[in-house]
């Protein structure tokens, strides 16, 4: 019986909004506060974007405590699909964010850093990771569904 917990899609869909709220969001209207300069902007995106990373470790987490016990019981697609997103969310913390955060205090020291693709590149993993999230919350829900109708089917024989 291939099935997932009903909480896990609520996770994955959680997750998907958390990142959705602040990347899509907050990213780019705390540049049109009155008063927020380029550097203070930066100041904050820093902040934010790190906190955001470190809670979505925690949601990482919280799956690996959910999924590990039944790793093997889950479809091969649901357990690659969810490699796919902690991989990204491993070159996020460990490579685009450090560079991102490195030409920021470039920025607000006063120094222009010249042209890169990691500004670029963070937004395509950010969007490749809400998606995946996305299916993965409805992949999710529907094999919780396809597990309670087995369980039904069970029970009246």
């Amino acid at each position: 019986m291939k099935t997932t917990p009903v909480p896990l899609s609520g996770i994955f869909f959680f997750w998907a909004g958390f990142v959705c709220s602040i990347s899509f969001l907050e990213a780019w209207l705390k540049f049109q506060a009155p008063g927020v300069t380029l550097e203070v902007g930066l100041s904050i995106g820093k902040l934010i974007f790190t906190a955001l990373n470190r809670m979505e470790w925690v949601f990482v987490l919280i799956l690996m405590l959910w999924t590990l016990p039944r790793v093997k019981r889950l479809p091969a697609r649901f357990n690659t699909l969810t490699g796919t997103v902690v991989f990204i969310l491993v070159v996020q913390t460990f490579f685009l964010l450090p560079a991102l955060n490195q030409r920021a205090d470039m920025i607000i020291a006063g120094t222009e850093p010249g042209e890169s693709p990691v500004h670029l590149l963070f937004g395509i993993a950010e969007v490749s990771k809400v998606l995946f999230l996305l299916y993965l919350g409805w992949l999710s829900a529907r094999l919780s569904r396809q597990g309670k109708r087995e369980e039904k089917g069970m029970q009246k024989v």
